[in-house]
């Protein structure tokens, strides 16, 4: 004999339980969030995977759109909500808006390095990862404070990447969000000295492995072959689909290594001779890789940290009645400037004649 309001209530509470102990993986909607270098190409890689041609344009700050996909004939679509952070490393605290509480658990990331760019590579990787990292465990905490199941699944879930029977299970320290690397611009990256190409790609690997994240290059180049494998890993973030299960590890070719799929030990040391490894005081795996490419690589100032661009200037904002009343109104202050001036002037000229 329970109400209508008390049948609708019941049924509220089943969902929201229902949702808290549900496999991620069996979610409708999820999360990715793209971040990485300033003109790396993370627009151009979003417009490829929900295949709408159209030129990209700049991010100045944070984007969303979305994709849909249908399951089956009359089944509710699936939906990805898909992020994007612009200006590189200068907006950091906007990384704390997409990732919230209530969508942690179907959440992706995707960092996009401009390969054409090593030396800003380890900066704008540390950078973001880092912010991203601090954000989410503040979010984890606060979750595990309530009482909730949901914090502990988080930290299960980072661990499944790696197989229970991998050798650098306990070695590796796993992003708390499903993680891909991509490295973009691999038409201009394939034309470097070999060497460099070399500690470069061995460098992303560690990195990847550390964190048990997914690597793999790609270019804007239509004869690309492995474009539909990127849009393979996004579309398993964005919809649950399988991921590719190519490997390649050569470092004369665009490397694509799946989660869990190498290995400290084919990886190898860092590149450097043991004297100048004996140099440096570290603490980490992590930090050791980073002074030895630091030392091939110097970090350079990316200038992202620079003001961006007025977003008011900006042609692709243009907005004629907008505009129009910005422009008289930045004309009056300017008038009222001249104005004040002449009067400050006026009052000085005045004091000086008594």
């Amino acid at each position: 004999s329970d109400s209508l309001w008390d049948i609708a209530i019941d049924e509220v509470q089943e969902k929201e339980n229902t949702g808290n102990d549900s496999d991620p993986t069996e979610l409708s909607e999820r999360s990715i969030f793209f971040i990485g270098n300033k003109n790396g190409g993370k627009t151009t890689i979003i417009l490829r995977c929900l295949d709408r041609d159209e030129a990209p344009k700049p991010t100045l700050a944070l984007e969303y759109t979305f994709g849909r996909r249908a399951k089956g004939h009359n089944t509710p679509k699936d939906i990805a909500h898909f992020w994007e952070l612009g200006g590189g490393t200068s907006l950091l605290d906007l990384i704390q808006i997409p990732i919230t509480n209530e969508n942690i658990r179907s959440f992706s990331i995707v960092l996009v390095l401009d390969l054409s760019k090593p030396n800003e590579l380890w900066p704008v990787m540390e950078s973001l990862l880092e912010t991203t990292k601090k954000h989410v465990a503040k979010i984890i905490s606060s979750i595990a404070k309530t009482g909730s199941k949901v914090a502990n699944q988080i930290k299960q879930y980072a661990l499944q990447t790696i197989p229970k029977d991998h050798p650098d299970r306990e070695l590796i320290d796993p992003f708390p969000l499903p993680l891909l690397i991509v490295g973009n611009k691999y038409d201009i990256f394939q034309d470097f000295d070999s060497e460099k190409r070399k500690i470069i790609c061995k460098t992303l690997r560690f990195a990847a492995h550390y964190y048990g994240a997914s690597v793999l290059f790609t270019s804007k180049s239509e004869s690309l072959t492995v474009k539909p494998v990127t849009r393979s890993f996004i579309n398993h973030f964005a919809f649950g689909l399988d991921k590719s299960k190519l490997l390649s590890i050569d470092h004369n070719k665009p490397i694509i290594i799946p989660a869990g799929s190498d290995s400290f030990s084919q990886i190898g040391t860092p590149p450097a001779s043991d004297t100048d490894i004996s140099r440096f005081r570290v603490r980490t795996p992590m930090e050791l890789w980073k002074k030895v490419y630091e030392m091939h690589f110097p970090s350079k100032n990316t200038g992202d940290t620079r003001e961006m661009r007025d977003p008011a200037k900006d042609p692709q904002y243009t907005e004629a009645a907008v505009d129009m009343m910005r422009t008289q109104k930045d004309q009056e202050l300017e008038q009222y400037k001249r104005n004040v001036d002449k009067s400050w002037k006026a009052m000085a000229l005045d004091s000086n004649v008594r």
